[in-house]
């Protein structure tokens, strides 16, 4: 439980440092871009991948990660690293949640809350294919969960493949006006950036209100039948 809680908290806690902390001056698209060209120059795509893999797992924004990887090597050779680093990424953490936080969840969360994660579990491959098209919490976070909770791996590789594939496709082809967008905001940029919150805030809504109908009939079913 303990390690379990520990584990969660670093994870929040780097999820925000990347973001609102003097550490987000390490992620400068400029520097991370020059250092994966020159990862990839001195021990090939390999190392990109596993070099991918290991930011997601400390909760290195995935955008960010797959912005650079596609300006350092391209749109098609930065789609392979992407996916690949990105399935890697995903395994390791679900690996972690399940090492850390299967045994918990069933014995300290309850019968509702076991409920819950098997009726989830029926519906593993969608809940993981929505949960990346909307980001409702970092890329590690969710891995984590889903470990700890009854989704089986091969649900959470294939709908992490199927999510985060319109988001490679978007960058793949407008990584130039993104990144330039990012150098130089306008007001344009400003409202994309509005319009993207307000669409991951929609979705997000949405999305809980699809898992609370999907565990109702998982709860209803374990409660106990009286004999009249």
């Amino acid at each position: 439980m303990l390690g379990l809680v520990l584990a969660l908290l670093a994870l929040v806690g780097l999820a925000v440092a990347w973001s609102a902390s003097p550490l987000r001056a390490w992620l400068d698209a400029d520097r991370i871009v020059a250092a994966l060209r020159q990862l990839g120059q001195s021990y090939g795509p390999v190392a990109v991948v596993g070099g991918f893999a290991l930011a997601s797992t400390l909760a290195v924004p995935v955008g960010f990660l797959m912005l650079v990887t596609m300006v350092a090597f391209g749109p098609w050779v930065g789609m392979g690293c992407t996916l690949a680093g990105a399935l890697l990424g995903a395994a390791a953490s679900y690996s972690l949640g399940w090492v850390l936080g299967r045994e918990v969840l069933q014995r300290l969360g309850g019968e509702r809350v076991n409920a819950v994660s098997r009726s989830l579990a029926e519906r593993g491959l969608l809940a993981v294919v929505l949960v990346r098209i909307v980001p409702v919490a970092p890329f590690a976070i969710v891995n984590m969960v889903a470990g700890a909770s009854h989704i089986r791996l091969r649900h959470m590789m294939l709908g992490t493949s199927l999510g985060i594939l319109p988001s490679m496709v978007v960058i793949a082809f407008f990584v130039d006006r993104i990144v330039a967008a990012l150098r130089a905001p306008g007001p344009l940029t400003v409202a994309l950036g509005l319009l993207t919150v307000a669409l991951m805030a929609a979705g997000a809504w949405a999305l809980r209100r699809w898992l609370r109908k999907a565990a109702s009939p998982a709860v209803a079913s374990n409660k106990p039948h009286t004999r009249s």
